[in-house]
């Protein structure tokens, strides 16, 4: 049948709701999905990230290992994780267990485990985690990347905060930021499972109806710079990890989706036989892989990529990036190319389409971005409707992805 959208009424409030019945599996799963609340949204920095933490830590009453048997007992899954955008709640379990996974959640949303054992514990696993990240030079030259992109924005900070910050945060923080953010007018919920949608609605109205009205802050759209230089910072490191960007002036909501999801599949994104791993492993073997991609998102668009290379190969790898970002926007895609594309991404199509869990996460990627249910199979038809002259144009119109900057984390040059 597919996912299909309605409106639950919960305390004078209309939330969105996303639901698709499915009888394969005798399962039911639920996601509150919160828009404006992921680590955009952070006052104080890696805030958002510790906020999911706690909130995985159980309850006051049962404690963590309290709380976490509970849910054992019934193989039910109850978690939280938080993006840029957004801040997620998920819950499965058997169908038959359901009532009782959805009782655990409102008991997690009324009564977290705001204890200083609890605060002390998750920013010490945090803390681990950035010192641990110190010497990943993947990480380091990434958010090197994004700092030279979105400079002053909070796409420029770190989502897990720094040690200095994820030390200042306290119990309060945590709960002012729940309190702000987690509220009935901006969530969404998504759900599924072998359930009727009237029994979901029910189950899903109980289980927020504790949530007041927060008006959290719109988070604003960030746009890109093109510096067009190059950074490099120089580490104990065998190998130099490359990592570009460049501005992409195209929105989440753009009519024209579809010819950037081809064209970045050509250019970077698919792996073997795309441009980038042909021109810079295949022809001139200076890195193992090599990739790129648009990146398209509600508050922000760029495109980026990555490659791994010999210290020695590193400005030769630079070089070649420009290069062929430039050939791709002077010469566009040939229709051997642009079939090949068009024959895998339908092809592969099933795949991405096989679980409940993928079709329901398509499902809200299309509300989220202002579309109908339903238009990601719309946009398959578009794709094989595409022409030679039709891709090649929208390819030359966007030239500011050869305004790039780099981010090269190496070591000394013997």
């Amino acid at each position: 049948m597919g996912a299909n959208l309605s409106q639950l009424k919960v305390n004078n409030t209309e939330v969105p709701f996303i639901f698709e019945e499915d009888k394969n599996l005798p399962i039911v799963s639920m996601q509150l999905i919160f828009r404006n609340s992921g680590s955009l949204s952070d006052t104080k920095d890696g805030l958002v990230q510790l906020s999911a933490a706690l909130l995985n830590e159980g309850t006051k009453k049962d404690g963590s290992i309290g709380f976490a048997t509970k849910l054992e007992n019934r193989a039910i899954t109850l978690g939280t994780h938080a993006g840029n955008e957004t801040f997620v709640i998920e819950v499965g379990s058997l169908k038959e267990e359901f009532p009782y996974a959805i009782e655990r959640l409102k008991e997690l949303l009324t009564d977290p485990n705001y204890t200083e054992k609890t605060l002390e514990k998750i920013k010490t696993q945090a803390i681990g985690n950035l010192k641990r990240k110190e010497s990943d030079f993947d990480y380091i030259s990434a958010l090197e990347l994004k700092k030279m992109l979105f400079p002053n924005t909070p796409l420029a900070k770190a989502s897990a905060g720094t040690v200095k910050s994820v030390e200042s945060i306290k119990l309060v923080d945590i709960d002012k930021h729940l309190g702000e953010h987690l509220g009935v007018d901006n969530a969404i919920v998504v759900m599924g499972g072998d359930i009727s949608q009237k029994e979901a609605a029910a189950f899903a109205t109980s289980a927020i109806a504790s949530l007041s009205i927060v008006h959290s802050k719109k988070i604003e759209r960030m746009k890109a710079l093109g510096q067009k230089k190059v950074q490099e910072k120089i580490v104990k490191s065998e190998q130099a990890y490359v990592y570009f960007g460049a501005p992409l002036n195209v929105a989440y909501d753009s009519k024209e989706r579809h010819l950037a999801q081809v064209a970045s599949f050509i250019l970077g994104s698919s792996g073997f036989g795309s441009r980038m791993m042909e021109e810079i492993r295949v022809k001139k073997g200076l890195a193992y892989s090599a990739y790129s991609r648009f990146n398209i998102n509600k508050t922000h668009s760029y495109f980026s990529g990555y490659l791994q290379t010999k210290i020695e190969s590193g400005d030769e790898a630079v070089n070649s990036v420009k290069e062929v970002v430039q050939t791709f926007l002077d010469k566009g895609v040939s229709q051997e190319e642009l079939t090949a594309a068009q024959q895998f991404l339908l092809g592969s199509e099933p795949l991405r389409n096989e679980t409940l869990s993928q079709r329901l996460g398509r499902a809200f990627q299309e509300y989220y971005t202002n579309k109908p249910l339903g238009s990601a199979t719309e946009d398959l038809k578009k794709i094989e409707a595409i022409t030679l002259e039709e891709i090649n144009a929208f390819i030359k119109k966007y030239k500011e992805i050869a305004e790039l900057s780099f981010s090269v984390v190496t070591g000394e040059k013997k």
